[in-house]
């Protein structure tokens, strides 16, 4: 089953990145549709999705999937980029 989970991190605003919203199956197909609709990078990682999907929404990223998601928003600073200082 397709699962998708977003991500926010506004850089200089806070310091850690939360999960805004996390689904399965149509849900996940529809954050999918939004990210692609509204240019949002899409980075695949089953494995950190799955941990990802298992925190309420929202909530802020717990330290020990830190490094996890700070090569998520490595990726996505290469992409806009915007590398943090």
């Amino acid at each position: 089953m397709k699962l998708a989970v977003a991500l926010k991190h506004e850089l200089g605003k806070t310091d850690a990145p939360r999960v805004v919203a996390s689904g399965r199956g149509s849900f996940a197909e529809r954050i999918i549709e939004k990210a692609t609709e509204n240019e949002v990078p899409i980075h695949k990682d089953d494995d950190l999705a799955s941990l990802l999907s298992e925190l309420s929404v929202p909530s802020f990223i717990p330290e020990e999937l830190f490094e996890a998601v700070a090569r998520v928003l490595a990726f996505v600073y290469r992409i806009n980029d915007k590398i943090p200082t």
